[in-house]
């Protein structure tokens, strides 16, 4: 009995010296062990992020994650959930909340509104052998996307009071209440004036641009790139191969913008840049914009540009190995309807004696 006994008080002896000695060796560890003791009293209720309607499954699985020894708290950023652990090391959490999920499919859906803006980026006073006036040099914006599209117009003041002239002519219910800046007699080169009409421009053009009517008449598609077509069909004739290009892509970018009803304009900028480049050597992008021109067509077997396109589009696949099968079948379709694809005028002719209106 008495043997039993002194075993039972070695026993606690030992217990009580090897806690001291462990207390005493490492008081780190102690005061972490106090530490942790206090974060997990603080810690011990469930995160709640508003949401009510939380499975067990979640629950189980955010209870899990709270109960890691390093957590210390948590916090959003960029709709992700972060934790941060004792040693400052952000965790990025295994799942986002119900919440956060449901906000994200709902932002997924809601489409974002594109609209033209009209800005007047410059105005220079010019002088010409007959003339002395100020050009304005509005840039087409489309907001709401990226736009990397350049797009611009260089007009004066009489263009403006033509383009209001014809549409007081045509729309003249829409138009009533529209006011046009008026002509001055002096002043018309200062500062002042030149600021004031370049407001009034763009509020002019972004009025207009919103009525439906206006915006798709030929009238106003007309003031904006019917003359780039016509100079850049003038280069071309001239033989100014990169000067053209330049004319006719920006009218091809206002078309784009614009939302241009007028396929007759569309196809002849597509055919004009697709010869540019071809003269040019480059191509890859001459056929690119071949096959947006054939795409335009959309089947019209009598248009006059069909089989020209269809030649230079197969010239131009074989020559950058491009399958070119579909255009061959397409031009001896065309043959068997009836029409003469081998004595016709070259895109080239087509486009330099054609007459845009």
């Amino acid at each position: 009995m008495a043997s039993k006994i002194l075993r039972r008080f070695q026993k606690k002896v030992r217990k009580v010296n090897t806690t001291e000695e462990s207390a005493e060796d490492f008081p780190e560890r102690s005061e972490l062990d106090d530490d942790t003791e206090g974060l997990s009293a603080c810690l011990s209720g469930t995160l709640s992020f508003g949401d009510a309607d939380v499975t067990d499954e979640d629950y189980a699985e955010t209870t899990a994650t709270n109960s890691e020894p390093d957590f210390l708290h948590s916090f959003e950023s960029d709709g992700f959930e972060y934790t941060e652990n004792l040693l400052g090391e952000l965790k990025p959490c295994n799942m986002l909340t119900k919440q956060l999920q449901e906000n994200w499919k709902k932002s997924r859906g809601n489409l974002i509104i594109e609209k033209l803006i009209f800005e007047v980026t410059s105005a220079n006073v010019v002088h010409d052998s007959s003339s002395k006036y100020v050009a304005y040099t509005i840039h087409v914006i489309k907001s709401g996307s990226f736009d990397d599209d350049k797009a611009l117009i260089v007009r004066r003041y009489t263009d403006f009071a033509k383009l209001n002239e014809k549409l007081h002519k045509y729309f003249k219910e829409e138009m009533g209440n529209v006011v046009f800046p008026k002509k001055v007699i002096r002043k018309n080169f200062t500062h002042e004036t030149i600021a004031k009409r370049s407001r009034a421009f763009e509020q002019y053009l972004q009025h207009i641009h919103s009525i439906m009517d206006i915006r798709r008449s030929k009238v106003f598609l007309e003031f904006f790139y019917l003359r780039d077509l016509k100079a850049g069909q003038g280069l071309l004739r001239g033989g100014m191969r990169e000067d053209a290009m330049e004319m006719l892509v920006n009218a091809l970018h206002l078309q784009q913008k614009l939302c241009s009803w007028d396929t007759e304009h569309l196809l002849f900028t597509q055919a004009s840049i697709s010869l540019c480049y071809q003269e040019l050597d480059r191509l890859e992008e001459a056929q690119a914009y071949c096959e947006r021109a054939l795409q335009t067509i959309d089947n019209q077997e009598n248009h006059p540009l069909l089989v020209p396109l269809l030649h230079s589009n197969i010239r131009l696949s074989w020559k950058i190995a491009k399958d070119k099968r579909q255009s061959e079948a397409k031009l001896q379709q065309v043959q068997e309807a009836g029409i003469d694809v081998l004595n016709q005028p070259s895109l080239k002719e087509h486009l330099i004696k054609d007459f845009l209106e």
